[in-house]
């Protein structure tokens, strides 16, 4: 996949670089179920979550990561309990595999700092509003139709870690 030739790129022979190329297919599977079934099953989203943590824990203790662990699972937990709010003002708006999805995409993005963490969740919230807006200009969606969001909080995570990996190079 593309992210697996981008991150590289950004990121250098760093140690999170191998982190960021075994959660990268994950991520694509999720991104996919999530398109044709609108649902992020826990099977994947839980062990992500999980696996991100623990790898980039592992990541920290290597000479040359660039990032920060304690920052990583603060921004995980922070990205979990934003995705958890705007779930429970608007659950049918948001599932709840969208708010697992985000622990693990916050450990990630948290890793580079608060300022890849923000630019990350931001992408991804403002590229699924762009695409309902534009279903809706095409009159293929209304306000009540559901989207898979998962897609984009992916995207723009993705977006977030090519920031950070750069930044940090």
């Amino acid at each position: 996949h593309r992210s697996c030739v981008a991150l590289p790129a950004a990121t250098g022979p760093r140690p999170e670089l191998a982190v960021w190329l075994l959660l990268a297919p994950f991520a694509v599977l999720l991104a996919l179920v999530d398109r044709n079934v609108h649902r992020l099953p826990d099977r994947l989203t839980l062990p992500l979550a999980a696996a991100a943590a623990v790898l980039l824990g592992l990541a920290a203790l290597a000479p040359g990561d660039a990032g920060s662990w304690p920052t990583a699972l603060l921004g995980g937990m922070i990205l979990g309990a934003f995705y958890f709010l705007l779930f429970l003002i608007h659950p049918n708006g948001m599932g709840f595999g969208d708010v697992k999805l985000a622990l693990s995409l916050g450990v990630a993005l948290g890793w580079y700092g608060w300022t890849v963490l923000f630019t990350g969740a931001f992408a991804g919230l403002l590229l699924g509003s762009l695409y309902g807006l534009g279903l809706m200009i095409l009159r293929r969606a209304g306000r009540k139709t559901a989207i898979p969001f998962g897609p984009f909080m992916i995207l723009g995570a993705l977006a977030g870690l090519l920031l950070g990996g750069l930044a940090a190079a």
